[in-house]
């Protein structure tokens, strides 16, 4: 018979959390190594088939190409340092280029036919994300201009797109599949002071102000609930601290703030650039970011049914581990 959480004595509580941090660690190491690992991969893919003939070193060179812009895109920069992905991609670009220039080819052997298709379906599949990344699956999506929400540096998106494969979470999460969630890089290029932190004050974003994107009126706002220590969310989605503004084209939504920090309230009148509370990490949210996301208004229709309109910041929109400059 399984045991509810809360009804467990507190040294089983001790040991599920316990399990659940070393859980959670061990998945932020696991996606960071493999980023780097099939980075390099791609790079030795590459310089192996530029020493062969073309026509036999073509499905290694495409596995190399295809792999290494799948990782540039996808790969898991950020809980290390975005600086690395900028790295890899000169590094990337100097390879591709070499091809051209002082290729010393050694005759070899083909490889045997299940290898090169291997290599070909890998890369069919590979290229097909990277062009999914830009053009997403949901079509053409309504668009709404906003003034990007935060102000006191660089930001990085942790989650985003124009669903599938680029925006996963948020694309199975009813009317979200715009949403995006948004973290603040340090001098580093990393979200955090560490890999993983369980001090919420590690977390460059923790405490930053949330600006309203556009003029309008709350709807909602509260931020009673505390703030999740890294990494619990046990108190899950309808216990995130919030504000819901109804602006002349859209609603917009902002989600785990911190306790205590929201300085608005329902039926205010607010102007574009006003405060209205502080990044946290309450609800369900494993460490310090900020959810938005935006609906159209429809008559008759609660907003988070509504249709969700696809952000653009000052006329841009924002992709999967893209950086938002708003010094």
């Amino acid at each position: 018979m399984l045991h509810n959480y809360y009804g467990t004595s507190p040294l089983r509580k001790i040991l599920i959390f316990c399990g659940k941090v070393w859980l959670h660690t061990m998945i932020i190491w696991l996606l960071s190594g493999l980023t780097v690992i099939l980075a390099l991969y791609s790079l030795w893919l590459i310089r192996k088939g530029g020493r062969r003939p073309f026509p036999q070193a073509w499905p290694v060179l495409l596995g190399g190409f295809s792999l290494g812009l799948f990782i540039y895109l996808f790969g898991s920069w950020v809980y290390l340092t975005v600086y690395l992905k900028y790295v890899f991609g000169i590094c990337w670009l100097l390879f591709l280029t070499g091809l051209f220039f002082g290729r010393r080819q050694r005759p070899a052997a083909p490889a045997p036919r299940w290898k090169r298709g291997a290599y070909i379906s890998c890369s069919a599949l590979l290229l097909l994300a990277c062009v999914l990344y830009f053009t997403g699956t949901t079509g053409r999506p309504d668009t709404v201009e906003l003034a990007f929400p935060l102000k006191s540096g660089h930001y990085f998106v942790l989650q985003g797109g124009k669903g599938l494969p680029s925006n996963v979470f948020h694309f199975s999460l009813r009317g979200a599949v715009y949403a995006m969630d948004i973290v603040k890089l340090n001098r580093y290029g990393g979200r955090a002071r560490k890999v993983f932190s369980r001090r919420l004050e590690d977390y460059d974003i923790f405490n930053d102000t949330v600006y309203a994107p556009c003029d309008g009126i709350v709807r909602r706002a509260y931020s009673d609930n505390p703030d999740n220590i890294p990494p619990a969310m046990d108190r899950g989605p309808r216990n995130t601290n919030q504000v819901l503004l109804e602006g002349a084209d859209c609603y917009f939504f902002a989600a785990h703030l911190k306790m205590g920090s929201v300085i608005v309230r329902e039926g205010q009148q607010v102007k574009q650039g006003q405060a209205l509370g502080c990044v946290g990490n309450s609800g369900f949210s494993t460490e310090p970011h900020l959810h938005i996301q935006a609906h159209m208004k429809q008559a008759d229709v609660p907003w988070y049914k509504a249709k969700p309109l696809y952000m653009l910041f000052n006329g841009k929109g924002y992709l999967l581990n893209e950086v938002i400059d708003a010094k």
